[in-house]
C-alpha cells in the first residue's frame, strides 16, 4: 500500500529485471483486469511488472470529487517513486489509461523507455464535433448509472462524467514526445462497435498517432473487442517482448 496525499493505493509488484512493465488498466476496472497476463509476462520477459489499483477502484481508497487526470498521475508517480521505479519503465495502458500514460510521459521525462497503447483514447479523437457527440451518447448511460446501486466502478465512471467535456478539450491539444517510442495496439471492434462514424475517428486517431514519428507502429488485433488484453492477450504480449526488445534490458 502507497500513501500519498491523504489516501493509500494498491501496488502489485512481481520481482524481475528493468524495464519494469507498467499495466494500467481503463476506466472502471482495476488492476485484476491484468491477472492473467501478469504470469505471461513473468515467464516470458523476466521483467519487474507492477500493476495497481487506481483511486477508487479495487483495494485503493476513493477519493470524492470529478475524476482528473492529473490526480492519477501523481497518483502513479507517488506509487513508482516509492518503489524505486524511476526510469527504464515499458508502459502499457488500456483504453482511458492512454490519457493518463500521455500525461505521464510529458510529465515524467526520462522515465518511460517505451510504451503500448491498447486500444487507448488518444488526443487526435477528441475534435470539438466528436466530443459533443460522445457527450450527447453518454448522456442516457449517466442518467441509467446515477439510478443503479452505488458501486465502486458505478462510482468511478460517474466521476469521470462530471467533467468530461472540459477535460478533453485540453486533452485534444496534447502530443506524445518525440522520443519515446510506442505501439498503439487498435482493436477490431473499437469501444464504438455500433457506431461506425465513431470508430471510424477512433481508428483515424491511432493512425495520426502512429504518423507523427518513425519510432510509432500501429498493430491491429484481429477478432478482439475493445478489450484486447482478453480477447487477444497473446497480440499484447507480443507489443510488449517488442517494445522491451527495441528499448533494451538491464
Amino acid at each position: 500500500m502507497i500513501s500519498t496525499n491523504g489516501h493509500r493505493l494498491a501496488f502489485h509488484v512481481t520481482p524481475g529485471h528493468l524495464p519494469t512493465i507498467v499495466l494500467d488498466a481503463g476506466g472502471g476496472l482495476d488492476s485484476s483486469y491484468w491477472k492473467n497476463l501478469v504470469p505471461v509476462l513473468a515467464g516470458d520477459t523476466g521483467s519487474e511488472i507492477i500493476t495497481y489499483d487506481r483511486a477508487g477502484m479495487g483495494a485503493s481508497d476513493e477519493v470524492p470529487g470529478p475524476w482528473k487526470v492529473q490526480d492519477a498521475v501523481s497518483d502513479l508517480a507517488a506509487g513508482l517513486r516509492q518503489l524505486g521505479v524511476t526510469h527504464d519503465v515499458v508502459l502499457v495502458s488500456h483504453s482511458e489509461a492512454g490519457e493518463i500514460a500521455t500525461s505521464f510521459v510529458n510529465d515524467h521525462p526520462g522515465a518511460v523507455a517505451g510504451a503500448v497503447l491498447v486500444d487507448a483514447s488518444l488526443p487526435d479523437f477528441y475534435t470539438p464535433g466528436e466530443l459533443s457527440r460522445v457527450i450527447a451518447a453518454n448522456q442516457a448511460q449517466i442518467a441509467t448509472l446515477a439510478k443503479q446501486p452505488s458501486t465502486k466502478q458505478t462510482r468511478q465512471l460517474l466521476a469521470v462524467a462530471q467533467d468530461y467535456g472540459p477535460a478533453h478539450q485540453a486533452y485534444h491539444q496534447m502530443t506524445w514526445p518525440q522520443d519515446v517510442p510506442a505501439i498503439a495496439i487498435e482493436s477490431a471492434k473499437t469501444p464504438f462497435d455500433t457506431s461506425p462514424a465513431d470508430a471510424r475517428l477512433w481508428r483515424d486517431a491511432q493512425a495520426a498517432f502512429v504518423s507523427h514519428a518513425a519510432n510509432r507502429r500501429l498493430v491491429v488485433a484481429a477478432n478482439s473487442s475493445h478489450d484486447v488484453p482478453i480477447d487477444r492477450p497473446d497480440v499484447v504480449v507480443k507489443a510488449i517482448q517488442d517494445m522491451i526488445a527495441e528499448v533494451g534490458r538491464t
